[in-house]
């Protein structure tokens, strides 16, 4: 098989599943709401207005991601959504390993490095976008 299809099927199957999993945060929020955020975002002195970002951040951008249409941009998106959550929600957890000696922020840190990723190599040639 041509190396340059399995290339672009490998960043298929990570954008989708990169995309699904970081989606299911989204519609989380979409279903329960985002009181939690908009009061980590007020104790951190900024405008509430600011939590509804999430939406962007959690639905919007991982449906660009999935499909390949703009995702990059969507993947900037997630990338910036990852650091708010770093700083708001666990920073306290930063430096903390879990029970079984992994990072206590190993979801949190793939989300943000395959955000990184996925701005840097593209979403491939099988995508809405083609590149």
């Amino acid at each position: 098989m041509n190396s340059l299809l399995l290339d672009d099927i490998g960043k298929l199957i990570f954008r989708v599943g990169f995309g699904v999993l970081f989606l299911m945060h989204g519609i989380n929020k979409v279903i329960h709401g985002i009181d939690g955020i908009e009061s980590m975002v007020v104790n951190a002195g900024l405008p509430a207005e600011i939590a509804y970002g999430v939406f962007v951040g959690e639905v919007l951008a991982p449906i660009l991601i999935i499909f390949g249409w703009h995702a990059r941009i969507g993947a900037v998106l997630t990338a910036i959504t990852m650091v708010f959550a770093f700083t708001l929600a666990h920073s306290h957890e930063l430096f903390e390993l879990t029970a079984h000696g992994g990072w206590q922020l190993e979801l949190q840190g793939m989300f943000l490095l395959a955000s990184i990723a996925i701005a840097l190599s593209g979403p491939g040639r099988i995508s809405i976008n083609g590149r």
